[in-house]
């Protein structure tokens, strides 16, 4: 059984994961908008991995006898500025998570929640791999700045990422 202060705290942690999920479809649509498939589809994959995300923490309130309510969802925003601004803000969001887990995790072992804890270990571990997937592409679309065959070779690279199934 968790904690009352923990439950909120987790129930939060739900609604935040939605919002991502509903942040990065927002920007799989921006994408679509500005004829960038590739990115349009390497977002919406993003948007179903968030999803993935906010379902695990929903089976584990579940699980803890939590009665799950949802919350409303921000509405995201629609532009992004071109196609920097898109990862540039998907970078900035991932680091506002990473922050959110660790003050979870830190809530946790204060806690001595273990079973939480070891739950919420996963997405600490998740997000330096979200950090540093974005990193790399940020990284790329500063070098190739406004060339349109090095945009379009991003572009196709982003369009061969293959969703990776994991448990929920």
């Amino acid at each position: 059984m968790i904690s009352s202060a923990m439950e909120e705290a987790l129930l939060t942690q739900l609604n935040q994961e939605f919002y991502s999920a509903y942040l990065y479809l927002s920007m799989s649509a921006y994408c679509s908008h500005l004829e960038f498939n590739g990115a349009a589809g390497w977002l919406k994959l993003q948007y179903e991995e968030e999803h993935t995300h906010a379902t695990k923490i929903y089976n584990y309130l579940v699980e803890q006898g939590v009665q799950v309510i949802l919350k409303d969802l921000d509405k995201p925003p629609s532009d992004f500025g071109g196609i920097l601004g898109v990862f540039t803000a998907s970078l900035e969001h991932e680091q506002r998570m990473t922050s959110r887990l660790n003050d979870l995790s830190d809530q946790a072992l204060k806690e001595k929640d273990h079973a939480t804890y070891n739950l919420l270990q996963w997405f600490v571990n998740e997000q330096v791999e979200e950090e540093a997937s974005l990193g790399g592409i940020i990284s790329k679309l500063k070098l190739v700045k406004d060339d349109g065959y090095g945009l379009l070779m991003i572009d196709n690279e982003l369009g061969a990422r293959k969703l990776v199934e994991t448990a929920a």
